[in-house]
């Protein structure tokens, strides 16, 4: 009897080993005492079950969505993520409806984001790799191009592409890194810098009139691979014209022709796309090669605003090639973050 007294009894007034399932049984009890016995709760809350339910159909359907009308369709899958941050506001509305109705609908966006974008959340990181590259909107009014310059330098990439370069920074950059990049070019506001052997260097055109992308092959141990580096236009979203981005689609699809036709196997693709992984309009390039964050990053390594990232529209994109681990890298002087990946080039194994 002492015993079973010192089990059930202790000094802060709880119930020794039980004591937290007790406090978790009691607020699940205060939660849904008002619930048994009450008709109601399966015909409360049918408004917000109904809005759990749209949710889930706009996420499980976004291909769908129609860009006739302001590009609604892109702007969504832009920002399709963000979606999932309205499954705890109806969790919460249906507890504070007392709707076993609505309850039962939130569980389907909830699994409709998961499906989507659970991967995501895990680390795929492994080991290895034979290259490091990396990429960056430095911004043309970038206050410190050499401090950013330096900073991307000591990612350790192997490869790094700099995107929204100006006529005055770019020999600012090509000084601040001589040092550790022997190898490198500059095709209007794009430019390439390698520690290995860059030949076949040109311009691509993306039907701007003017360079934003470029290709070039970069001689590495592995042997060659194709690199494009490419500044799609920016997007805008007005109240009068929707989520207006013709000429950065127009520019991506041309990109992607041009990639498809790229002669070399493995292929490298850097830059500022200006739109995510999920946005149909990329489809062109999208649906030949893979994003190395999608592949091997942990977390959705959202790169803009640099302020408070909300999308991924700076991406590292390969084909012919194995993605090894993928990251943003710390903040500079621009409106991007920069990202970082590590490859393997022999996909042998």
């Amino acid at each position: 009897m002492a015993q079973q007294a010192y089990v059930t009894e202790t000094g802060n007034g709880g119930s020794g080993p039980e004591h937290r399932g007790d406090r978790l049984r009691r607020l699940l009890n205060r939660l849904v005492s008002g619930w048994r016995g009450d008709p109601r709760i399966w015909r409360r809350g049918l408004v917000v079950a109904a809005l759990a339910v749209v949710l889930a159909l706009v996420m499980l359907l976004h291909a769908r969505i129609p860009n006739r009308i302001g590009n609604l369709g892109s702007l969504t899958e832009t920002f399709l993520p963000w979606l999932g941050l309205l499954v705890p506001v109806l969790l919460l509305l249906a507890l504070v409806r007392r709707s076993a109705t609505a309850l039962i609908a939130v569980v389907l966006p909830a699994a409709v984001w998961l499906n989507l974008f659970g991967g995501l959340l895990t680390d795929k990181t492994v080991g290895g790799g034979d290259l490091t590259v990396a990429t960056h909107n430095v911004n043309a009014d970038n206050p410190d191009p050499s401090g950013t310059a330096r900073d991307v330098a000591a990612s350790g990439a192997d490869v790094l592409a700099l995107e929204e370069l100006t006529a005055s920074a770019v020999p600012v950059y090509e000084k601040a890194l001589a040092s550790t990049y022997k190898y490198h070019s500059v095709q209007g506001t794009v430019g390439l810098w390698s520690k290995y052997p860059m030949t076949g260097v040109r311009a691509v055109d993306i039907k701007l009139g003017w360079t934003r992308a470029m290709r070039a092959t970069v001689t590495t141990p592995e042997g060659q691979v194709a690199f494009y580096v490419a500044h799609l236009p920016s997007v805008r979203v007005k109240l009068e014209a929707g989520f207006t981005a013709r000429q950065r689609d127009t520019s991506a699809n041309a990109l992607g022709e041009a990639i498809s036709h790229e002669p070399l196997q493995r292929k490298v693709l850097l830059g500022d796309l200006n739109g995510t992984m999920n946005d149909r309009a990329l489809n062109g390039v999208t649906s030949q090669m893979r994003s190395t964050q999608g592949a091997a990053g942990s977390g959705f390594g959202f790169s803009w605003p640099a302020s408070f990232p909300m999308a991924r529209i700076d991406q590292i994109m390969v084909q012919g090639i194995e993605p090894v681990t993928s990251w943003t890298l710390p903040r500079t002087g621009s409106d991007h973050l920069p990202i970082a990946a590590r490859v393997s080039l022999d996909t042998s194994s």
